[in-house]
């Protein structure tokens, strides 16, 4: 077929900028246009393997009119599940909805405390998180709301923010922080780029969690003991020092506060062991334990208000109280947002969208595995991003996943996200029908539950065990992380996690090193009985026909580690296939980072393992390299003839999906380093393994894939490569018209002997009973046949003489499907 006037153009273009399209000729000759020219295979179809190109590769990924489609309608998963809402999922959220309801209430004003803002601005958080949540959500179990460490880092901005502008409110510098922050997360979602949460490992967020709960729960200490005189936002250790230099100004609060403490682990020790003991009754305690914050607020308002009833001016107070809370959106209005504020935080801000999804995505994930579904990360950003947009115009200050009240959730029975809506509601009635309780309540017995709530965020020392069992190296970012938010700050203990976390990754990958394989024949072993060459062992008849007459379960060969540095038997002999042939395998991918290690350990065994062909390569001393400068002067080279030449590599990029410049560069330079080692000889590689097309085509640019040219005159001509193949598989390949004719014909002789056999059976009985009996005959023969059939297709084997094709191409003769063909 002619060239297109569009190739022509292109050619003639690459002329004159002297580009040259083919960048090597693979076979010294003329260049190949059908595989067979060159390569053929007489009993196999041809295939030409095409490379892929850059045109379809943009089709690939750019976005068409139906991907827009779905991207809307997968902005609002609601839509998926609502119109099969039923009665049965509405008790099931009513009962987790009014349950969480009543564990947030509590919890929402207490955490406004962290934020250094009134009460009232965690309830108008905790009710638009969970209102807006469920239209966006991808989980059924997370409730949004204010959470305890956000809670802090948005206190800290606050109290950052007074100092240097202090006209501006404190509850205006946090809905700001929330726009700002929401806006940077429905970004992220918006464009689909949820997965760099991935680089967060779980070491750092463990280390995360557990250095802010202890930094939260020691910071609530001098609330909960009523001691005063110092500030609880210092890092951790030192406001562990100020507790104990003040102790002694402990005051009564200590009792409304510790009594609390120990009735809320009291209340949730007793129902898991009632649980324990009464199993039919474990969902009464399972409710017992979640109501238990909600029991306990209302028992010490009950115990304040029995106190403070004659004592509502606030120095006449016996203890600290929670003091008046608004009914209603008082301070609903359009957040303010100008340069001067995102300015005075702006340093505070990277931390602030670390939390929001480090707490959210992590807890997601966690009860989506547990709950067996599965999140999509970016539509949570979206979610999380917009409920924290939105939030700021009824008065909300940053929100996002919380851990405690997504566990209650999820034990509570939840069925959807429409959950959120009743816990909405009772948020709502809560805003407006208790503010008069609201102002007994203790301040001391608010930090109670607030070090009770934070207190199931540290990670438990079995964990870390399992952490050091797995990655002993980890457990060390994990304890760099918690002392860093101990003697620091929380924001400077997740940038230290983050780091080193990335730091460790970036070292692997960079410091990757290859292992050269070796060959070993293995046999398997059913029982106390070697399956043989034919595949037959004595007990066959116990385990049924496994390994019989199959040669990949008796004896194959398998490749391992020269050095055993996998674990395998170092008693186990693993051979080299062939002396001067090395089989090298790449363990972490192949890209520019780690391409210069890769090779460099490579050509340095090579040169170890292996002799120059020809030893007197250099005619003078002075021909000789710096750094080989050889034996002294006078002295012949000594040989060296029980190391064999260097005859072939073989590349197992198994674990490589893609190559990059740099690495293919590096290749080509270790490729013409040993060709002058082996010189007068050619290295031969042979690439197996290759899962990439763009790989493929990288390496055939690079001249890869095809013989080494023996300088100017071709002299491939009977050289004869080895092709991997395949029968042609599908309906219309000659083993399925094979089986095909000879299963109708199998039916057919069936059918016929079976009607036979009814007719005879017939002559004896009347036409209608002969009838009868040739019908029930023919469909006893119907299903006999049908059942013979089965059994016969799920022996069949292959029929002679079946057509088969290359699995890779005849143009890439070198790159092989694995290991064992190369």
């Amino acid at each position: 077929m002619a060239p297109s006037t569009a190739t022509k153009v292109g050619h003639g273009l690459a002329k004159v900028l002297g580009i040259k399209l083919h960048y090597r000729n693979p076979t010294g000759g003329a260049k190949i246009t059908r595989g067979e020219s060159v390569f053929s295979v007489s009993s196999a179809d041809t295939y030409v393997e095409k490379e892929p190109t850059s045109l379809e590769w943009i089709r690939s990924v750019a976005p068409s009119g139906r991907t827009f489609i779905n991207w809307t309608y997968s902005l609002f998963p609601f839509t998926h599940w609502i119109g099969s809402y039923n009665s049965q999922w509405l008790i099931g959220d009513l009962v987790a909805g009014i349950t969480v309801g009543c564990v947030v209430v509590p919890q929402s004003m207490a955490y406004a405390k962290l934020a250094e803002l009134a009460p009232e601005f965690g309830l108008y958080s905790s009710f638009m998180g969970v209102l807006i949540y469920w239209f966006f959500a991808t989980s059924k179990d997370i409730t949004i709301g204010p959470v305890a460490v956000m809670s802090t880092v948005t206190g800290n901005v606050v109290l950052h923010v007074a100092e240097t502008n202090p006209d501006i409110p404190g509850h205006v510098v946090a809905s700001a922080l929330a726009i700002i922050a929401g806006s940077i997360i429905c970004f992220i979602g918006l464009v689909r780029c949820g997965w760099i949460v991935e680089f967060i490992s779980l070491a750092a967020i463990s280390a995360y969690m557990t250095g802010s709960a202890l930094n939260i729960a020691v910071g609530q200490v001098p609330t909960l003991m009523g001691i005063t005189g110092f500030s609880n936002r210092d890092a951790t250790y030192k406001v562990v020092i100020n507790i104990l230099k003040h102790l002694g100004r402990t005051k009564i609060d200590a009792a409304m506060g510790l009594t609390a403490l120990f009735l809320l682990y009291a209340i949730r020790s007793a129902c898991k062991f009632g649980a324990r003991k009464m199993p039919n009754r474990a969902k009464t305690f399972f409710f017992l334990s979640t109501l238990r914050t909600a029991f306990v607020i209302l028992l010490y308002t009950l115990i304040s208000w029995l106190v403070n009833r004659h004592h509502r001016a606030k120095k006449d107070h016996v203890f600290t109280i929670l003091g008046t809370v608004p009914r209603g959106f008082k301070n609903a209005a359009v957040p303010t947002v100008d340069k001067t504020i995102i300015k005075s935080f702006a340093s505070e801000l990277p931390a602030s969208v670390i939390v929001i999804l480090i707490e959210h995505i992590a807890i997601a994930k966690s009860f989506g595995r547990v709950n067996n579904y599965t999140i999509d990360p970016s539509q949570e950003m979206v979610a999380i991003g917009v409920t924290n947009l939105l939030g700021p115009f009824l008065g909300a200050y940053p929100a996002t996943g919380s851990f405690s009240r997504t566990a209650i959730k999820s034990k509570a029975g939840v069925r959807t996200p429409f959950a959120g809506v009743i816990t909405a509601i009772v948020v709502l009635l809560a805003i407006y029908a208790l503010p008069a309780v609201f102002f007994y309540i203790p301040s001391a017995s608010l930090s109670a539950v607030i070090i009770h709530a934070v207190g199931d965020l540290i990670t438990p020392p079995n964990t870390v065990y399992q952490f050091w069992r797995i990655s002993p190296l980890e457990v060390i970012v994990f304890f760099a992380g918690v002392f860093v938010t101990i003697f620091s700050s929380i924001e400077d203990g997740i940038y230290t996690t983050i780091c080193v976390s990335v730091a460790i990754l970036l070292f692997r990958v960079i410091k990757a090193r290859g292992r050269f394989l070796g060959k070993v024949k293995i046999h398997s072993v059913v029982g106390d009985h070697l399956i043989g060459d034919e595949g037959k062992h004595a007990g066959a008849g116990q385990y049924g026909s496994f390994g019989l007459n199959d040669p990949d379960k008796s004896a194959r060969n398998i490749f391992l580690p020269i050095g055993h540095n996998d674990g395998s038997n170092p008693e186990v002999d693993v051979e080299s296939p062939y002396p001067g042939i090395f089989i090298y395998r790449f363990s972490e991918g192949f890209n520019y980072p780690n391409a210069n290690h890769y090779l460099d350990y490579m050509v340095s065994t090579i040169f170890r393992e292996t002799r120059r062909t020809n030893p007197a390569s250099y005619g003078k001393l002075g021909d000789r390299p710096w750094n080989d400068p050889g034996p002294r002067r006078g002295r012949p080279v000594i040989p060296e003839p029980d190391k064999p030449t260097l005859k072939a590599i073989i590349l197992d990029l198994s674990s490589v999906n893609n190559v990059d410049i740099t690495s293919v560069q590096h290749l080509i330079d270790v490729r013409n380093q040993l060709d002058r080692y082996a010189s007068p000889d050619h290295v031969d590689w042979h690439l197996a393994c290759i899962n990439n097309r763009w790989t493929k085509r990288a390496f055939a640019s690079a001249g890869f894939g095809y013989p080494t040219p023996q300088g100017e005159t071709p002299v491939f001509e009977r050289w004869k490569p080895i092709f991997s193949v395949a029968e042609i598989g599908g309906q219309d390949s000659a083993a399925s018209a094979a089986e095909h004719g000879q299963n109708e014909r199998e039916i057919k002789r069936v059918r016929t002997k079976d009607l036979e056999q009814a007719r005879t059976g017939s002559t004896a009985a009347g036409d209608s009973e002969g009838k009868d009996i040739i019908a029930r005959h023919f469909d006893a023969a119907s299903e006999s046949s049908g059942s013979d059939l089965g059994r016969k297709l799920s022996a069949s084997k292959a029929y002679g003489g079946n057509r088969v094709a290359v699995v890779h191409g005849l143009n890439r003769p070198l790159f092989h499907t694995d290991l064992t063909s190369a």
